[in-house]
């Protein structure tokens, strides 16, 4: 079977390595867990040429902190979550009457970048900056780091594209590290996150933040998948005591964003990201 053509994502993160940049960071999306294994994920990202490998699931928490600050403000006001870029665009699209109820703070992919050039910032680096990479499983997010958030200079690049990028290198697992011959801990992430490894699952920014717990059944609804997002948003000024949206436009979550290459169900997607986060809590 004849592979896709590359992305010019893709094709920009080639010509990167090929340049030698020595100040590439990697920000991998949480559902990483779903179609690369870890830590050998970091290895094979560090062969590849970058410098360091963090988890977007860091800055997720920062997202859930400013989230959980706007409803303690403004207890009575309505919030519509705004991690997922497809909704973002829906709403500005589709139904712009929404978009003042959309959350007014960070994505984890921005909050992310945001601590990134905090850690490294370029007078440390010699120079420029580093040069931060997003990879995740959503084709959206290429149009938030272009669009949205021109001014963090993010590339972002799709799992399937990352696994482009690796056949052309040549670079492939090991599967030393399934027998445990080597040290792990030289291959973990450079950023770790904790608790928002849940954050791909659907109502995982709802579980993991603990926003919920302030509010009662009706107050707060948990959604995902094209079908039943349209069916929320055209309902969500007629719900009163409605007051916080949790909303991801692919089925069951990031775990299934166009951009992965698992072929994996939706329930084996389930079990891995929530092995990985029981395992490394």
């Amino acid at each position: 079977m004849q592979e896709e053509k590359l992305s010019k994502e893709a094709i920009e993160l080639l010509d990167l390595i090929d340049s030698k940049n020595k100040n590439l960071i990697a920000m991998v999306a949480p559902s990483f867990i779903v179609d690369f294994d870890y830590p050998e994920i970091v290895r094979m990202l560090k062969k590849l040429g970058f410098k360091y490998v963090v988890e977007v699931a860091r800055g997720a928490e920062i997202t859930n902190k400013q989230l959980l600050a706007l409803v303690k403000l403004h207890p009575n006001r309505k919030y519509i979550t705004n991690p997922c870029p497809t909704i973002v665009r829906l709403i500005k699209n589709k139904y712009p009457q929404l978009i003042e109820y959309l959350a007014p703070i960070d994505s984890p992919m921005s909050a992310t970048a945001k601590i990134v050039d905090k850690e490294w910032p370029a007078s440390r680096q010699g120079g420029p900056g580093l040069k931060k990479v997003f990879i995740g499983p959503c084709l959206m997010k290429k149009f938030e780091a272009n669009e949205d958030r021109k001014e963090l200079d993010i590339l972002a690049i799709t799992f399937k594209d990352l696994q482009q990028v690796f056949n052309i290198k040549e670079i492939k697992p090991r599967k030393i590290f399934k027998n445990k011959i080597i040290n792990k801990s030289k291959y973990e992430f450079d950023i770790i996150g904790g608790h928002t490894r849940l954050y791909p699952i659907s109502g995982g920014l709802a579980q993991s933040s603990g926003v919920t717990q302030s509010l009662t059944d009706a107050e707060y609804d948990v959604v995902s998948g094209p079908a039943l997002c349209n069916k929320v948003l055209s309902e969500f000024l007629n719900k009163s005591d409605l007051k916080l949206l949790d909303i991801l436009n692919c089925d069951g979550g990031c775990i299934c964003g166009p951009g992965m290459n698992s072929k994996a169900s939706l329930d084996e997607r389930r079990k891995r990201v929530i092995n990985f986060y029981e395992n490394k809590k």
